[in-house]
């Protein structure tokens, strides 16, 4: 009786099977590039149907709008909601099956969006943050043998600020795939391997860079990690928030992407105002001439709505500001500030100590949820 019964559903299980596949939706094709109509945006020529897999999973964010394939014979659309997952095949030259599907994933603004609260009364323990001085003699070295005074100007504060970051793009290759940091992580030394060697270095160099010149001139500089929700991640972007005396904030220097960012009044605007302003929908304005390498120009779009989005999760920055921060062989111990919202993966221990095994270097962390200590102004 039991093997019966285990019978009949087995056969029942294979009959919904066969009627589930029978029930998958099909179109046609004789290209393997097809468009894609995904809400407002129509993306021609962009998929390509890739029969070896099974399933070929399109990700989309348009909650409550409409993604529609379009092929040169057919088309198919689906309304997406937070659940959907959609199945359908291509059927390409009437001979090549394409198992395709299209699913909801959040976007990296839907999910800095659910990052928005802080707690602004959370007073645990953080050192305060240092800038070394300009009269330190390796920035003074720094400031003559790289000629920055000529290069900042004789103009206002920002315009020096603006004019550093500008020569300091135009000045190296950014190359997010480089193999290895140079040994000496210093302005100086930098530059000076990126044209022995005839090559670009990552975003960090970019802004260790920037942030020494800047030390250098006087200005109070800090380079930022800015990283996504994951812990475990393949990307992330560093730039530098920069002490504006004239405007009392902090304010957004990219030399990466030779970016700064302003509200709908020309206002600069830091990391915390553009964070929270991704989140709300408010008004940002992308310098026009930013760009990567001087290849490609970059666009709100892109650089703020979809890349920093996902960057801009949680940040990260040495408590201490000054030459040679990350020259391992320099340096004895090195403490980080981290801020992270509630919902962040990650919040406690609040405070981290690690001591490499191979250069005996002490690495401490500290978390906070508090922004008002994390972009405390510096001290006159």
């Amino acid at each position: 009786m039991k093997i019966k019964i285990t019978l009949i559903a087995l056969i029942s299980l294979i009959g919904q099977l066969i009627y589930a596949q029978k029930n998958i939706p099909i179109i046609k094709s004789t290209s393997k590039k097809i468009d894609i109509r995904d809400g407002k945006n129509l993306k021609k020529q962009w998929w390509t149907i890739s029969p070896e897999l099974n399933p070929d999973i399109y990700e989309t964010s348009s909650l409550g709008q409409k993604v529609t394939f379009i092929t040169d014979k057919d088309s198919i659309n689906v309304e997406i909601k937070k659940d959907t997952k959609f199945d359908f095949i291509i059927l390409l030259n009437d001979s090549k099956k394409a198992y395709t599907q299209i699913v909801y994933k959040p976007s990296y603004l839907q999910k800095l969006q659910n990052a928005e609260k802080y707690d602004y009364s959370d007073n645990r323990f953080i050192p305060n943050f240092s800038y070394q001085s300009s009269d330190n003699p390796n920035l003074i070295k720094i400031r003559k043998d790289l000629k920055l005074d000529s290069i900042a100007g004789t103009g206002n504060e920002i315009s020096k600020i603006i004019n550093l970051m500008h020569w300091v793009h135009n000045s190296i290759r950014h190359d997010g795939s480089a193999p290895t940091n140079p040994v000496s992580k210093n302005a100086i030394d930098i530059i000076k391997v990126c044209k022995t060697e005839n090559r670009g270095v990552n975003c960090r160099m970019m802004a260790t860079v920037l942030n020494e010149c800047y030390l250098s001139m006087g200005i109070k500089s800090r380079f930022v990690t800015c990283m996504p929700k994951e812990t475990i991640f393949e990307d992330c972007h560093v730039i530098n928030m920069v002490y504006s005396n004239d405007l009392k904030k902090w304010i957004w220097i990219d030399p990466t992407n030779d970016a700064y960012v302003m509200n709908e009044k020309g206002e600069l605007l830091g990391l915390a105002e553009v964070r929270e302003r991704l989140i709300n929908g408010k008004t940002l304005i992308l310098n026009p001439d930013a760009n990567w390498n001087r290849k490609s120009s970059q666009t709100k779009e892109y650089y703020l709505e979809t890349y920093m989005a996902k960057n801009l999760y949680r940040l990260r920055t040495p408590l201490v500001s000054e030459y040679n921060t990350e020259t391992w062989e320099n340096v004895k111990e090195i403490t980080y500030v981290e801020l992270l919202p509630l919902d962040g993966i990650e919040q406690t221990p609040q405070k981290k100590e690690k001591i490499d095994e191979k250069t005996g270097i002490i690495f401490t962390s500290y978390i906070t949820n508090n922004p008002n200590l994390f972009w405390t102004e510096p001290a006159k």
